[in-house]
Protein backbone atom coordinates (compact mmCIF):
# COMPACT_ATOMS: atom_id res chain seq x y z
CA UNK A 1 0.00 0.00 0.00
CA UNK A 2 1.33 3.09 -1.13
CA UNK A 3 1.41 5.73 1.93
CA UNK A 4 1.16 9.56 1.76
CA UNK A 5 2.69 12.96 3.02
CA UNK A 6 0.74 15.58 4.15
CA UNK A 7 2.45 18.94 4.40
CA UNK A 8 0.57 20.96 6.51
CA UNK A 9 0.78 24.20 7.54
CA UNK A 10 -1.02 24.77 10.52
CA UNK A 11 -0.69 29.08 10.72
CA UNK A 12 0.18 31.19 13.47
CA UNK A 13 -0.42 28.41 15.74
CA UNK A 14 -3.56 29.15 17.51
CA UNK A 15 -6.60 26.62 16.73
CA UNK A 16 -9.10 29.23 15.38
CA UNK A 17 -6.16 29.64 12.88
CA UNK A 18 -5.97 26.35 11.50
CA UNK A 19 -7.61 25.32 8.89
CA UNK A 20 -10.02 22.71 8.62
CA UNK A 21 -8.37 20.59 6.05
CA UNK A 22 -4.96 21.09 8.61
CA UNK A 23 -7.53 20.03 11.39
CA UNK A 24 -8.60 16.63 9.34
CA UNK A 25 -4.95 15.93 8.04
CA UNK A 26 -3.42 15.64 11.52
CA UNK A 27 -6.18 13.95 12.73
CA UNK A 28 -6.05 11.10 10.04
CA UNK A 29 -2.38 10.78 9.88
CA UNK A 30 -0.30 7.77 11.23
CA UNK A 31 2.56 9.71 12.21
CA UNK A 32 3.58 13.26 13.01
CA UNK A 33 7.00 14.90 12.37
CA UNK A 34 7.87 18.59 13.66
CA UNK A 35 9.66 20.49 15.64
CA UNK A 36 9.05 19.94 19.01
CA UNK A 37 7.82 23.53 19.86
CA UNK A 38 5.12 23.03 16.89
CA UNK A 39 4.35 19.38 18.11
CA UNK A 40 3.40 21.39 21.10
CA UNK A 41 0.96 23.53 19.54
CA UNK A 42 -1.23 21.12 17.72
CA UNK A 43 -0.94 19.18 21.02
CA UNK A 44 -4.78 19.16 21.35
CA UNK A 45 -5.48 17.55 17.73
CA UNK A 46 -3.14 14.91 18.54
CA UNK A 47 -4.63 11.42 19.71
CA UNK A 48 -2.89 8.10 19.32
CA UNK A 49 -0.01 9.56 16.29
CA UNK A 50 3.13 8.34 16.36
CA UNK A 51 5.21 11.63 17.37
CA UNK A 52 8.72 12.59 16.04
CA UNK A 53 10.06 15.69 17.31
CA UNK A 54 13.44 17.17 16.56
CA UNK A 55 15.16 20.17 17.41
CA UNK A 56 15.56 23.43 15.45
CA UNK A 57 17.97 23.40 12.53
CA UNK A 58 17.08 19.37 11.88
CA UNK A 59 15.02 20.16 9.03
CA UNK A 60 16.63 17.54 6.67
CA UNK A 61 16.38 14.67 9.28
CA UNK A 62 12.76 15.28 9.43
CA UNK A 63 12.34 15.36 5.84
CA UNK A 64 14.23 12.23 5.37
CA UNK A 65 12.41 10.62 7.88
CA UNK A 66 9.03 11.59 6.88
CA UNK A 67 9.94 10.34 3.49
CA UNK A 68 11.38 7.13 4.39
CA UNK A 69 7.67 6.23 6.78
CA UNK A 70 5.85 7.33 3.86
CA UNK A 71 7.69 4.79 1.67
CA UNK A 72 6.86 2.29 3.95
CA UNK A 73 3.22 2.95 3.50
CA UNK A 74 2.16 5.41 6.43
CA UNK A 75 0.22 8.49 6.31
CA UNK A 76 2.84 11.49 7.38
CA UNK A 77 1.90 14.53 8.79
CA UNK A 78 4.79 17.14 8.29
CA UNK A 79 4.17 20.21 10.13
CA UNK A 80 5.14 23.95 9.67
CA UNK A 81 3.73 26.93 11.77
CA UNK A 82 2.36 29.31 9.25
CA UNK A 83 2.55 27.99 5.75
CA UNK A 84 4.64 25.37 4.88
CA UNK A 85 5.72 26.52 1.96
CA UNK A 86 7.13 29.43 2.95
CA UNK A 87 10.22 28.71 4.69
CA UNK A 88 8.44 25.96 5.64
CA UNK A 89 8.91 22.14 5.05
CA UNK A 90 7.64 21.55 2.00
CA UNK A 91 10.61 22.39 -0.41
CA UNK A 92 12.48 20.08 1.64
CA UNK A 93 10.36 16.68 1.89
CA UNK A 94 10.07 17.44 -2.25
CA UNK A 95 14.07 18.26 -2.45
CA UNK A 96 13.83 14.24 -0.55
CA UNK A 97 11.85 12.94 -2.81
CA UNK A 98 13.54 14.37 -6.29
CA UNK A 99 16.76 12.60 -4.99
CA UNK A 100 15.00 9.50 -4.51
CA UNK A 101 13.80 9.83 -8.29
CA UNK A 102 10.34 10.14 -6.71
CA UNK A 103 7.69 10.30 -9.55
CA UNK A 104 3.70 11.50 -8.46
CA UNK A 105 2.19 9.35 -10.78
CA UNK A 106 3.91 5.72 -9.24
CA UNK A 107 5.36 7.08 -5.96
CA UNK A 108 4.14 8.32 -2.52
CA UNK A 109 1.17 10.38 -2.52
CA UNK A 110 1.57 14.32 -1.81
CA UNK A 111 -0.57 16.80 -0.12
CA UNK A 112 0.68 20.30 0.70
CA UNK A 113 -1.92 21.92 2.74
CA UNK A 114 -2.12 25.89 2.88
CA UNK A 115 -1.48 27.96 5.87
CA UNK A 116 -1.55 31.58 7.05
CA UNK A 117 1.46 33.06 7.06
CA UNK A 118 3.76 34.67 9.20
CA UNK A 119 3.54 38.07 7.13
CA UNK A 120 -0.33 37.73 6.59
CA UNK A 121 -1.27 37.19 10.80
CA UNK A 122 1.56 39.61 11.76
CA UNK A 123 0.04 42.37 8.85
CA UNK A 124 -3.31 41.93 10.23
CA UNK A 125 -2.48 42.57 13.99
CA UNK A 126 -0.45 45.75 12.70
CA UNK A 127 -3.26 47.22 10.46
CA UNK A 128 -2.92 47.33 7.00
CA UNK A 129 1.01 47.07 6.10
CA UNK A 130 1.60 45.45 3.02
CA UNK A 131 -1.57 46.53 0.73
CA UNK A 132 1.33 46.98 -1.81
CA UNK A 133 4.06 45.15 -3.30
CA UNK A 134 5.95 43.33 -0.60
CA UNK A 135 8.47 40.88 0.14
CA UNK A 136 9.76 38.24 2.81
CA UNK A 137 13.30 38.03 3.66
CA UNK A 138 14.97 35.27 6.17
CA UNK A 139 17.91 36.78 7.89
CA UNK A 140 19.03 33.09 8.88
CA UNK A 141 22.16 32.72 7.03
CA UNK A 142 21.88 28.83 7.62
CA UNK A 143 20.82 27.78 4.73
CA UNK A 144 21.76 31.25 2.79
CA UNK A 145 24.95 32.39 2.50
CA UNK A 146 25.07 35.99 4.31
CA UNK A 147 26.25 38.15 1.41
CA UNK A 148 22.96 36.73 -0.75
CA UNK A 149 20.59 37.94 1.58
CA UNK A 150 22.67 41.66 1.78
CA UNK A 151 22.18 41.96 -1.90
CA UNK A 152 18.58 40.99 -1.46
CA UNK A 153 17.99 43.37 1.39
CA UNK A 154 19.67 46.50 -0.53
CA UNK A 155 17.62 45.46 -3.44
CA UNK A 156 14.08 45.44 -1.85
CA UNK A 157 15.14 48.67 -0.03
CA UNK A 158 16.39 50.64 -3.70
CA UNK A 159 13.15 49.14 -4.78
CA UNK A 160 10.86 50.50 -1.92
CA UNK A 161 9.08 46.80 -1.01
CA UNK A 162 7.24 46.49 2.38
CA UNK A 163 9.72 43.96 3.96
CA UNK A 164 8.93 41.47 6.12
CA UNK A 165 12.10 40.32 8.09
CA UNK A 166 11.50 35.99 9.68
CA UNK A 167 13.80 34.80 12.09
CA UNK A 168 15.42 37.75 12.59
CA UNK A 169 17.31 37.16 15.37
CA UNK A 170 18.76 34.14 18.07
CA UNK A 171 20.89 33.70 20.73
CA UNK A 172 23.88 33.36 18.36
CA UNK A 173 23.01 35.01 15.56
CA UNK A 174 22.62 39.02 16.55
CA UNK A 175 24.63 41.15 13.68
CA UNK A 176 22.12 40.22 10.51
CA UNK A 177 19.37 42.27 12.21
CA UNK A 178 21.83 45.47 12.75
CA UNK A 179 23.54 45.06 9.18
CA UNK A 180 19.61 45.10 7.94
CA UNK A 181 18.73 48.44 9.37
CA UNK A 182 22.11 49.86 8.53
CA UNK A 183 21.17 48.82 4.82
CA UNK A 184 17.48 50.13 4.88
CA UNK A 185 18.37 53.64 6.62
CA UNK A 186 20.64 54.45 3.48
CA UNK A 187 17.93 54.17 1.08
CA UNK A 188 14.23 55.05 3.59
CA UNK A 189 13.32 57.37 6.02
CA UNK A 190 14.70 57.30 10.04
CA UNK A 191 10.91 57.57 10.49
CA UNK A 192 9.61 54.84 8.32
CA UNK A 193 7.24 52.86 10.23
CA UNK A 194 8.44 49.80 11.25
CA UNK A 195 5.85 46.64 13.27
CA UNK A 196 7.03 44.16 15.81
CA UNK A 197 5.50 41.26 16.42
CA UNK A 198 6.59 38.39 18.24
CA UNK A 199 4.40 34.99 18.90
CA UNK A 200 1.36 36.26 16.78
CA UNK A 201 -1.92 34.65 17.91
CA UNK A 202 -0.11 32.52 20.83
CA UNK A 203 -0.56 33.04 24.39
CA UNK A 204 2.46 35.15 24.65
CA UNK A 205 1.65 37.57 22.06
CA UNK A 206 3.53 40.99 21.87
CA UNK A 207 3.49 43.67 19.47
CA UNK A 208 5.24 46.75 19.13
CA UNK A 209 5.14 49.75 17.03
CA UNK A 210 8.10 51.29 16.23
CA UNK A 211 10.30 53.11 13.09
CA UNK A 212 13.49 52.27 11.45
CA UNK A 213 15.85 54.49 13.74
CA UNK A 214 14.57 52.75 17.02
CA UNK A 215 13.78 49.69 16.15
CA UNK A 216 16.85 47.48 17.56
CA UNK A 217 15.74 49.50 21.08
CA UNK A 218 12.99 46.58 21.56
CA UNK A 219 13.26 43.09 22.00
CA UNK A 220 13.87 41.35 18.71
CA UNK A 221 14.18 37.15 18.50
CA UNK A 222 13.73 34.07 16.25
CA UNK A 223 9.79 34.68 17.23
CA UNK A 224 9.76 38.31 15.86
CA UNK A 225 8.32 38.62 12.62
CA UNK A 226 9.62 42.06 12.01
CA UNK A 227 7.66 44.07 8.83
CA UNK A 228 9.00 47.70 7.73
CA UNK A 229 6.33 49.75 5.78
CA UNK A 230 7.82 51.62 2.32
CA UNK A 231 8.19 55.13 1.67
CA UNK A 232 4.06 55.72 1.79
CA UNK A 233 3.82 53.54 4.83
CA UNK A 234 1.94 56.02 7.67
CA UNK A 235 1.31 55.16 11.17
CA UNK A 236 -2.41 55.81 12.70
CA UNK A 237 -3.76 56.61 16.21
CA UNK A 238 -0.76 55.38 17.36
CA UNK A 239 -1.16 51.51 16.67
CA UNK A 240 -2.18 51.23 13.06
CA UNK A 241 0.56 50.63 9.82
CA UNK A 242 -1.15 51.62 7.06
CA UNK A 243 0.32 51.35 3.47
CA UNK A 244 -1.61 52.66 0.47
CA UNK A 245 -2.86 50.72 -2.13
CA UNK A 246 -2.74 53.70 -4.63
CA UNK A 247 -6.13 53.71 -5.49
CA UNK A 248 -6.24 57.98 -4.89
CA UNK A 249 -4.02 57.56 -8.09
CA UNK A 250 -6.22 55.62 -9.74
CA UNK A 251 -10.04 56.75 -8.66
CA UNK A 252 -11.45 58.34 -6.43
CA UNK A 253 -12.18 56.79 -2.86
CA UNK A 254 -16.02 58.89 -2.73
CA UNK A 255 -16.91 58.04 -5.99
CA UNK A 256 -18.69 54.27 -6.80
CA UNK A 257 -17.03 54.57 -10.53
CA UNK A 258 -13.41 54.07 -11.47
CA UNK A 259 -12.13 57.16 -12.69
CA UNK A 260 -9.69 55.75 -15.32
CA UNK A 261 -11.09 53.96 -18.19
CA UNK A 262 -9.26 51.22 -19.68
CA UNK A 263 -7.83 53.36 -22.46
CA UNK A 264 -6.85 55.57 -20.36
CA UNK A 265 -5.02 53.71 -17.92
CA UNK A 266 -0.76 53.72 -17.86
CA UNK A 267 -0.72 57.17 -18.96
CA UNK A 268 2.05 59.38 -17.67
CA UNK A 269 -0.11 62.20 -16.58
CA UNK A 270 -2.62 59.70 -15.15
CA UNK A 271 -0.29 57.33 -13.66
CA UNK A 272 2.69 58.66 -13.74
CA UNK A 273 4.15 56.40 -11.39
CA UNK A 274 3.55 53.15 -13.31
CA UNK A 275 5.40 54.24 -16.37
CA UNK A 276 9.60 54.61 -16.47
CA UNK A 277 10.90 58.13 -17.21
CA UNK A 278 11.23 59.13 -20.57
CA UNK A 279 11.51 61.97 -23.36
CA UNK A 280 8.35 64.52 -23.78
CA UNK A 281 5.73 63.13 -26.49
CA UNK A 282 4.66 65.76 -28.96
CA UNK A 283 0.07 65.95 -28.62
CA UNK A 284 -0.07 64.25 -31.89
CA UNK A 285 2.11 61.20 -31.56
CA UNK A 286 0.19 60.87 -28.12
CA UNK A 287 -3.23 61.20 -29.90
CA UNK A 288 -1.71 58.72 -32.60
CA UNK A 289 -0.64 56.30 -30.24
CA UNK A 290 -3.75 56.69 -28.18
CA UNK A 291 -5.88 56.01 -31.13
CA UNK A 292 -4.09 53.02 -31.95
CA UNK A 293 -4.87 51.46 -29.14
CA UNK A 294 -8.42 52.12 -29.17
CA UNK A 295 -8.80 50.56 -32.68
CA UNK A 296 -6.85 47.23 -31.23
CA UNK A 297 -9.27 47.05 -27.96
CA UNK A 298 -12.32 47.33 -30.42
CA UNK A 299 -10.61 45.04 -33.20
CA UNK A 300 -9.61 42.14 -29.91
CA UNK A 301 -13.73 43.02 -28.68
CA UNK A 302 -14.83 42.21 -32.74
CA UNK A 303 -12.75 38.92 -33.52
CA UNK A 304 -12.30 37.41 -29.76
CA UNK A 305 -8.12 37.55 -30.62
CA UNK A 306 -6.26 39.25 -27.74
CA UNK A 307 -3.19 41.57 -29.35
CA UNK A 308 -0.43 39.16 -28.83
CA UNK A 309 2.72 40.56 -26.48
CA UNK A 310 6.04 40.82 -27.73
CA UNK A 311 8.05 37.72 -26.56
CA UNK A 312 10.34 38.98 -23.59
CA UNK A 313 14.06 37.62 -23.77
CA UNK A 314 14.19 35.28 -20.62
CA UNK A 315 17.51 35.20 -18.92
CA UNK A 316 18.03 31.78 -16.88
CA UNK A 317 18.98 32.22 -13.37
CA UNK A 318 22.22 30.19 -12.80
CA UNK A 319 22.59 28.08 -9.32
CA UNK A 320 26.01 28.55 -7.86
CA UNK A 321 27.92 25.46 -7.39
CA UNK A 322 29.94 25.70 -4.18
CA UNK A 323 32.86 23.17 -3.22
CA UNK A 324 33.27 22.77 0.24
CA UNK A 325 35.83 20.45 1.75
CA UNK A 326 38.44 20.57 4.44
CA UNK A 327 42.41 20.49 4.17
CA UNK A 328 44.83 19.17 5.80
CA UNK A 329 48.97 18.72 5.77
CA UNK A 330 48.02 14.72 6.22
CA UNK A 331 47.23 12.83 8.95
CA UNK A 332 50.06 12.74 11.12
CA UNK A 333 51.60 15.62 10.34
CA UNK A 334 50.29 19.12 11.55
CA UNK A 335 52.58 21.89 10.05
CA UNK A 336 51.82 23.28 6.60
CA UNK A 337 54.86 24.75 4.78
CA UNK A 338 54.56 28.09 3.06
CA UNK A 339 54.01 27.18 -0.20
CA UNK A 340 50.76 24.94 0.88
CA UNK A 341 49.68 28.15 2.40
CA UNK A 342 50.56 30.16 -0.44
CA UNK A 343 48.77 27.37 -2.88
CA UNK A 344 45.63 27.09 -0.92
CA UNK A 345 45.29 30.88 -0.72
CA UNK A 346 45.56 30.96 -4.46
CA UNK A 347 42.78 28.26 -4.62
CA UNK A 348 40.27 30.26 -2.81
CA UNK A 349 40.67 33.38 -4.26
CA UNK A 350 39.50 36.83 -3.35
CA UNK A 351 35.88 35.16 -3.42
CA UNK A 352 36.20 31.65 -1.47
CA UNK A 353 36.48 31.14 2.53
CA UNK A 354 38.85 29.83 4.73
CA UNK A 355 37.83 28.65 8.33
CA UNK A 356 40.18 27.55 10.74
CA UNK A 357 38.58 24.73 12.57
CA UNK A 358 39.41 23.18 16.10
CA UNK A 359 39.49 19.26 13.88
CA UNK A 360 42.76 19.62 13.05
CA UNK A 361 41.77 20.94 9.33
CA UNK A 362 40.55 24.25 7.45
CA UNK A 363 37.35 24.13 6.10
CA UNK A 364 37.10 25.48 2.46
CA UNK A 365 34.35 27.09 0.46
CA UNK A 366 34.59 28.58 -3.12
CA UNK A 367 32.63 28.59 -6.53
CA UNK A 368 33.95 26.73 -9.13
CA UNK A 369 32.84 24.76 -12.41
CA UNK A 370 36.09 22.71 -12.10
CA UNK A 371 36.31 20.99 -9.09
CA UNK A 372 39.04 18.09 -10.64
CA UNK A 373 41.38 21.04 -11.18
CA UNK A 374 40.95 22.55 -7.69
CA UNK A 375 41.75 19.17 -5.64
CA UNK A 376 44.71 18.02 -8.10
CA UNK A 377 46.21 21.50 -7.34
CA UNK A 378 46.36 20.79 -3.72
CA UNK A 379 47.21 17.13 -3.84
CA UNK A 380 50.14 18.17 -5.72
CA UNK A 381 51.11 20.13 -2.85
CA UNK A 382 50.47 17.26 -0.66
CA UNK A 383 47.45 18.43 1.00
CA UNK A 384 45.28 15.34 2.53
CA UNK A 385 41.50 16.19 1.06
CA UNK A 386 38.74 15.89 3.17
CA UNK A 387 35.71 15.55 2.69
CA UNK A 388 32.56 18.00 4.92
CA UNK A 389 29.37 17.07 6.15
CA UNK A 390 28.19 13.78 8.20
CA UNK A 391 31.03 11.88 6.99
CA UNK A 392 33.52 10.04 9.47
CA UNK A 393 36.71 12.45 10.49
CA UNK A 394 39.59 10.89 12.20
CA UNK A 395 41.52 12.95 14.59
CA UNK A 396 45.06 11.48 15.11
CA UNK A 397 47.34 13.27 17.22
CA UNK A 398 51.20 13.95 16.20
CA UNK A 399 52.37 11.00 17.69
CA UNK A 400 55.04 13.10 19.22
CA UNK A 401 56.75 14.60 16.02
CA UNK A 402 56.35 10.76 14.45
CA UNK A 403 58.99 9.98 17.31
CA UNK A 404 56.18 7.31 18.51
CA UNK A 405 55.41 5.20 15.35
CA UNK A 406 54.40 2.24 16.49
CA UNK A 407 50.74 2.60 15.94
CA UNK A 408 50.47 5.08 12.94
CA UNK A 409 50.14 2.22 10.22
CA UNK A 410 46.98 1.39 12.35
CA UNK A 411 45.20 4.80 12.07
CA UNK A 412 46.76 4.71 8.55
CA UNK A 413 44.78 1.90 7.64
CA UNK A 414 41.46 3.65 9.25
CA UNK A 415 41.88 6.59 7.82
CA UNK A 416 41.78 4.11 4.46
CA UNK A 417 39.05 2.45 4.91
CA UNK A 418 36.52 4.38 6.83
CA UNK A 419 37.63 8.11 6.59
CA UNK A 420 34.88 9.91 4.61
CA UNK A 421 32.59 7.32 4.87
CA UNK A 422 29.32 8.82 4.77
CA UNK A 423 27.02 8.59 8.22
CA UNK A 424 23.86 9.83 9.72
CA UNK A 425 25.56 12.70 11.44
CA UNK A 426 29.21 14.02 11.38
CA UNK A 427 31.33 11.34 13.79
CA UNK A 428 34.98 12.05 14.79
CA UNK A 429 37.07 9.30 15.81
CA UNK A 430 39.92 10.53 18.12
CA UNK A 431 43.41 8.65 17.88
CA UNK A 432 45.92 8.54 20.56
CA UNK A 433 49.60 7.37 20.17
CA UNK A 434 50.35 6.79 23.10
CA UNK A 435 48.53 6.54 26.70
CA UNK A 436 48.94 10.10 27.42
CA UNK A 437 46.22 10.89 25.46
CA UNK A 438 46.97 14.67 25.17
CA UNK A 439 45.21 15.14 21.90
CA UNK A 440 41.50 14.93 23.86
CA UNK A 441 40.95 11.81 21.87
CA UNK A 442 38.68 9.92 24.60
CA UNK A 443 36.25 13.07 23.95
CA UNK A 444 35.41 12.12 20.85
CA UNK A 445 32.16 10.34 19.72
CA UNK A 446 34.95 7.11 19.47
CA UNK A 447 38.39 7.18 20.97
CA UNK A 448 40.89 4.86 20.48
CA UNK A 449 44.42 5.06 23.04
CA UNK A 450 47.80 2.94 22.12
CA UNK A 451 49.36 1.67 25.09
CA UNK A 452 51.64 -0.88 26.06
CA UNK A 453 51.45 -2.59 22.47
CA UNK A 454 47.65 -2.79 22.25
CA UNK A 455 44.74 -0.53 22.21
CA UNK A 456 42.10 0.66 24.29
CA UNK A 457 38.56 1.86 22.97
CA UNK A 458 35.78 4.54 24.48
CA UNK A 459 32.57 5.20 22.93
CA UNK A 460 29.95 8.10 23.04
CA UNK A 461 32.02 10.83 23.80
CA UNK A 462 30.02 14.16 24.19
CA UNK A 463 32.45 17.02 23.54
CA UNK A 464 29.84 19.85 23.56
CA UNK A 465 27.69 21.74 25.36
CA UNK A 466 27.05 22.27 29.68
CA UNK A 467 27.17 18.26 29.82
CA UNK A 468 29.66 17.34 27.83
CA UNK A 469 31.18 14.43 29.20
CA UNK A 470 34.33 12.02 28.13
CA UNK A 471 33.45 8.37 26.07
CA UNK A 472 32.89 5.81 27.92
CA UNK A 473 36.07 3.13 28.31
CA UNK A 474 34.56 -0.31 27.08
CA UNK A 475 37.72 -2.47 26.26
CA UNK A 476 41.16 -2.56 27.21
CA UNK A 477 43.98 -4.44 25.33
CA UNK A 478 42.85 -4.72 22.04
CA UNK A 479 45.46 -6.86 19.86
CA UNK A 480 46.27 -4.55 17.03
CA UNK A 481 45.04 -6.83 14.32
CA UNK A 482 41.72 -6.98 15.72
CA UNK A 483 41.24 -2.81 16.13
CA UNK A 484 40.19 -2.20 12.21
CA UNK A 485 37.78 -4.81 12.29
CA UNK A 486 36.26 -3.70 15.25
CA UNK A 487 35.81 -0.46 14.81
CA UNK A 488 34.43 -1.54 11.29
CA UNK A 489 31.57 -3.45 13.18
CA UNK A 490 30.47 -0.46 15.37
CA UNK A 491 30.68 1.89 12.21
CA UNK A 492 28.48 -0.25 10.07
CA UNK A 493 25.63 -1.00 12.63
CA UNK A 494 25.68 3.06 13.37
CA UNK A 495 25.33 3.56 9.60
CA UNK A 496 22.10 1.08 8.75
CA UNK A 497 20.43 1.44 12.40
CA UNK A 498 20.97 5.52 13.83
CA UNK A 499 18.24 7.95 12.83
CA UNK A 500 19.35 10.95 10.45
CA UNK A 501 20.99 13.85 12.13
CA UNK A 502 21.82 11.70 15.49
CA UNK A 503 24.79 12.19 17.19
CA UNK A 504 26.50 8.94 18.11
CA UNK A 505 26.52 9.43 21.68
CA UNK A 506 22.62 9.87 21.62
CA UNK A 507 22.45 6.44 19.48
CA UNK A 508 24.53 4.52 21.59
CA UNK A 509 22.11 5.97 24.58
CA UNK A 510 19.01 4.54 22.23
CA UNK A 511 20.17 1.27 21.18
CA UNK A 512 21.90 0.44 24.89
CA UNK A 513 24.53 -1.89 22.92
CA UNK A 514 26.45 -1.73 19.87
CA UNK A 515 29.19 -3.78 18.67
CA UNK A 516 28.69 -6.08 21.99
CA UNK A 517 29.32 -3.35 23.91
CA UNK A 518 26.73 -2.48 26.80
CA UNK A 519 25.81 1.54 27.11
CA UNK A 520 26.88 3.16 30.50
CA UNK A 521 25.56 6.57 31.25
CA UNK A 522 28.76 9.10 31.36
CA UNK A 523 27.07 12.03 31.85
CA UNK A 524 27.53 14.41 34.67
CA UNK A 525 24.67 14.12 37.50
CA UNK A 526 24.01 17.91 38.30
CA UNK A 527 21.10 19.75 37.70
CA UNK A 528 21.37 22.70 35.21
CA UNK A 529 18.58 25.01 34.01
CA UNK A 530 17.69 24.41 30.86
CA UNK A 531 19.22 26.75 27.95
CA UNK A 532 16.90 29.20 25.91
CA UNK A 533 16.26 27.88 22.59
CA UNK A 534 18.90 29.35 20.47
CA UNK A 535 21.22 30.01 23.52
Amino acid sequence: MKGKLLIIGFGPGSYDHITERAKQAIQESDCIVGYKTYVELISGLITDQKIISTGMSEEVSRAQAAVKMAEDGQKVAVISSGDAGVYGMSGLVYEVLVEKGWKEATGVEVEVIPGISAINSCASLLGAPVMHDACTISLSDHLTPWKLIEKRIEAAAQADFVIAFYNPKSGRRTRQIVEAQKILLQHRSPETPVGLVKSAYRDRESVVISNLRDMLDHDIGMLTTVIVGNSQTFLYDENKLITPRGYQRKYTLNTEKQRLRPHERLRKENEPWALPDEEPVSEKTEAQASALQLANEALALATGKQEEEPAEDIIPSRVESILEFGVSPGLVNKKFTSKQLLTLAEVVGEHGEMEYTPHHQIKVQLSTDEPDLVTEKLKAEGFLLLPAGDVLQIKACDFCDGEKYDSIPYVEQLQEELGGRALPKELKLGFNGCGMACYGGVQEDIGIVFRKGKFDLFLGGKPLSRTAHSAQPVMEGIEPDQLVGIVTGIIQEYEEKGHPNERFFKFFKRVQEVGGFKHKDMAPVIQLEPAPCGD
